[in-house]
């Protein structure tokens, strides 16, 4: 072979070449199999109406539907804290009010309110009311009883109401300060039913239906008034 002769032997030639057709054969490869993916992504996002948009719409709404619910949560949590504790200060202004007045341990009279608001609760009468009537009837005595038979706080006459009697015990459980309250709640309640106003049902409740004049309902209903004025003082304070 002439040294001088500047031909290329073809192994040489095709080494040389064949690197550069190699790259471009993986270059097309490359670009095939991106126009594939994005062919794919497009006929996915095809059959979905809108799927980035839609899911954030279904995620805007989930989030707004449980923020909703924890707010109403949150509020009526937060409704019921500050109206316990509403209704605790006025338990302890009437307290306060009828222990001072009436000359009685504040630690009992704070027993007979707590019943008087378990009743009116349970009967849906005021509990103010409920305690005019034990201030009327016994003056906060739990074992007070009259020439007519009538015993405990709100003076409930036993034989009169048996039947309400039974699922306590009978006659001995109206000395029971829970007992007496709830019993004369409930004949309360019946009365008030009965005759759609708080005077008559008092009136009934004294046994002075009949008696025109008696002042029984009027003392009642004083010692009620006070008993709120009380309470609104306290709140207000």
């Amino acid at each position: 072979m002439n040294a001088n002769n500047p031909t290329m032997p073809m192994p040489v030639l095709w080494a040389v070449l064949r690197l550069p057709l190699r790259l471009l054969s993986i270059a097309h490869t490359l670009l095939a199999l991106f126009g594939l993916a994005v062919a794919v992504a497009i006929v996915f996002a095809a059959t979905l109406p809108g799927p980035r948009e839609a899911m954030l719409r279904q995620l805007g709404r989930v989030t707004a539907a449980w923020e909703e619910q924890a707010g109403n949560v949150s509020a009526g949590t937060i409704q019921a804290v500050a109206s316990e504790d509403s209704q605790a200060r006025e338990q302890r202004a009437v307290t306060e009010f009828i222990a001072k007045r009436y000359r009685v341990a504040e630690d009992a009279i704070a027993g007979f309110v707590a019943s008087a608001y378990r009743a009116g609760r349970q009967f849906k009468l005021d509990p103010l009311l409920i305690l005019a009537v034990m201030a009327v009837e016994s003056r906060y005595n739990p074992v007070a009883e009259s020439n007519m038979g009538a015993k405990g706080l709100m003076q409930v006459i036993p034989k009169f109401h048996q039947e309400k009697l039974l699922e306590h015990g009978g006659e001995p459980a109206l000395l029971d300060p829970e007992v007496n309250i709830q019993v004369g709640a409930q004949i309360l309640r019946e009365y008030l039913g009965r005759f759609g106003e708080v005077e008559t049902a008092l009136q009934m409740y004294a046994g002075a239906f009949d008696i025109p004049n008696y002042p029984y309902a009027g003392k009642v209903l004083a010692e009620r008034a006070r008993l709120a004025l009380a309470a609104r003082v306290r709140r207000s304070a």
